[in-house]
C-alpha cells in the first residue's frame, strides 16, 4: 500500500505538471495569443489556431510511435527540454514587442511584424515538442503503474488532478497576463517546465518493456529503499 501511495503521488504530480506547463493555455487561448502577437485579423488568428490544433493531433500520433521506442522517461525529458526552449522564445518575443526601444534597436523596419511571427514560431515549436512527449506520456504511464487492486481508483484520482489543474490554468491565464504581462507569464510557465524536468529526472522511473508485475515490484523497492533489484529491472528494459 505504501508503494501505491508513492505511485499516486509521483504520477498525480506528473499529471499536474502536464497542465501547468501550459498545453491547454495554448489550446484554449491560441487565437487570443496570436492576436496578442500582433495579428489583428480574426480570420488569420483562427487559421493559425487551427494549424496549432492540427500540429497537436499530428504530434500525438508521432508520440504513439515513439513511446515504446524511446521510452516514457526519455521522451518526457526531451519534450520538457523543448517546451522550456519554446516558452523562452515565446516570452522573449512578447517582451521585446512590448518595449519599443528594444524592438527598434534589434530590428529595422516593422519589428512588430517580425516579432509576431517569432512568437507564432515559438508557439509552433512548443506544440511540436509537447505533443509527442508530455501529451501522451502521463496518460500512458498512468494506465500501467498501479497495482491491479488499486488501478481504477488511483488512475481516476490522477485524472482528477489533471482536470483540476486544467481548470486552474484555464481560469487564471488571462488574469496573470493582465497582472504581469504576456512575456513574463510565459516565463513563469517556462519556470514550471524546468521544475517538471527536474521532477521527472529525479522521481519518474523508466517502465518501458516492463510487465505490470515488474512495475509493481519496482515501486515497492523504491518505496522501501531496496535498490539492487530496481537496478536490474531498469537494466532489463529494452
Amino acid at each position: 500500500m505504501h508503494g501505491t501511495f508513492s505511485d499516486m503521488y509521483t504520477y498525480g504530480t506528473m499529471q499536474a505538471f502536464q497542465q501547468f506547463t501550459g498545453i491547454n493555455t495554448v489550446m484554449y487561448y491560441s487565437p487570443t495569443i496570436v492576436q496578442m502577437a500582433g495579428f489583428t485579423s480574426n480570420r488569420l488568428a483562427l487559421l493559425l489556431s487551427l494549424v496549432v490544433a492540427a500540429m497537436n493531433a499530428s504530434g500525438t500520433i508521432v508520440g504513439i510511435y515513439l513511446i515504446d521506442r524511446c521510452g516514457r522517461r526519455r521522451l518526457a525529458l526531451t519534450s520538457l527540454a523543448g517546451v522550456v526552449l519554446s516558452l523562452v522564445i515565446l516570452a522573449t518575443a512578447f517582451i521585446l514587442q512590448s518595449s519599443s526601444s528594444l524592438c527598434g534597436s534589434l530590428f529595422s523596419g516593422s519589428c512588430q511584424g517580425v516579432l509576431g511571427w517569432f512568437a507564432v514560431g515559438g508557439l509552433a515549436l512548443y506544440i511540436a515538442f509537447f505533443s509527442p512527449g508530455m501529451g501522451p506520456v502521463p496518460w500512458a504511464v498512468n494506465s500501467e503503474i498501479y497495482p491491479e487492486a488499486y488501478r481504477g481508483m488511483c488512475g481516476g484520482m490522477s485524472a482528477t488532478v489533471n482536470w483540476i489543474s486544467n481548470l486552474i490554468v484555464a481560469q487564471t491565464f488571462l488574469s496573470i497576463v493582465g497582472w504581469v504581462g504576456t512575456g513574463p507569464t510565459f516565463l513563469i510557465i517556462a519556470g514550471i517546465a524546468v521544475l517538471a524536468f527536474i521532477f521527472v529526472a529525479l522521481y519518474v522511473p523508466e517502465t518501458k518493456g516492463l510487465s505490470f508485475e515488474e512495475v509493481d515490484l519496482l515501486w515497492k523497492e523504491r518505496a522501501w529503499g531496496s535498490q539492487g533489484s530496481h537496478e536490474s529491472l531498469l537494466g532489463a528494459a529494452p
